[in-house]
């Protein structure tokens, strides 16, 4: 990527990857850096399937931020895309921020981690998130052994609920990014389109609002989005895999479907700041998430 044409002295910028099993916090903590949603989350885990860019200015640099899918175990084909995206962007970082739960570790997913962080040469600071769900004495030794792990730039609790230490977090990251003119312009807050946003928006209502198996059997694509001055018109489809799911997500006499709309239309619309008009559609796609070719058009 090309940076923004200007000339800047003593200014600096860089990208940075969010890294960390999943569930940790991260597309929280963007959201709480940027102080806009662009990342959708949820107390499910493997919310976040694509690698989602926010980009915060700072009078004296802009850090870009690679909110990537949790690293885990995986075994389909769609998480295996996740934890393949969250990998490589390792490679595209200036600086990788690695995130753990203070609250509830996931060890096999951090020793993978921490098992690529130790064969490359980048800096990484290491953030332990959740810090106000655990008493202050027992996060001591968490660093401590964390230390003996890898030679982290830095290691900071915070809480990207309540923004504990947050702002201090952002102080560490823009020291440790390398000196050069902005990315992007000064107005730009993600490189994302606003269709692929509504698209999360969307999603994560389903994560919110429906039980454990159906969030993780839906994708949402965005059929039309039609713009104008007081009024964007957007029809999207919510794809799971099977009939049942189907029935779940439309409930009795389409009650969970207007929920779901309802939720993600307010959402949308304090995203692009006009009214929005969404009709949302329950299409069926079998075995979706074990489909190559129905990966690549959902984008996985």
């Amino acid at each position: 990527m090309q940076r923004h044409k200007n000339t800047f002295s003593n200014f600096r910028s860089g990208f940075i990857m969010l890294g960390g099993a999943p569930n940790v916090g991260k597309s929280t903590l963007l959201n709480r850096m940027l102080g806009e949603k662009i990342s959708i989350t949820s107390q499910k885990a493997q919310t976040t399937r694509n690698r989602i860019t926010g980009i915060l200015h700072r009078p004296g640099a802009q850090l870009i931020f690679l909110d990537t899918p949790g690293v885990h175990p995986a075994k389909n084909e769609l998480n295996l895309r996740m934890v393949n995206t969250a990998l490589t962007s390792m490679g595209e970082a200036d600086l990788i921020v690695f995130m753990i739960d203070l609250s509830s570790p996931d060890k096999k997913a951090e020793n993978m981690i921490a098992e690529k962080l130790q064969k490359q040469e980048k800096p990484v600071i290491l953030v332990l998130n959740k810090s106000d769900l655990v008493k202050k004495n027992s996060i001591l030794p968490v660093m401590e052994r964390w230390r003996s792990v890898c030679p982290f730039r830095a290691v900071i609790p915070v809480s990207a609920e309540n923004g504990d230490q947050v702002d201090s977090l952002i102080a560490e990251m823009e020291a440790a990014l390398p000196e050069g003119p902005p990315y992007f312009p000064e107005d730009t807050l993600t490189d994302l389109p606003e269709r692929f946003i509504a698209a999360e928006m969307v999603r994560e209502k389903v994560f919110r609002l429906t039980g454990q198996e159906i969030p993780y059997a839906t994708a949402v694509t965005v059929e039309s989005f039609t713009e104008s001055a007081k009024l964007v018109k957007i029809h999207a489809s919510i794809h799971v895999e099977r009939d049942s799911q189907k029935g779940i997500i439309i409930g009795k006499k389409g009650q969970k479907l207007r929920q779901i709309g309802e939720a993600a239309r307010k959402d949308i619309e304090k995203m692009l700041g006009v009214q929005v008009f969404l009709k949302l559609f329950v299409r069926v796609q079998k075995n979706w998430s074990k489909d190559t070719k129905a990966l690549r058009k959902f984008g996985y």
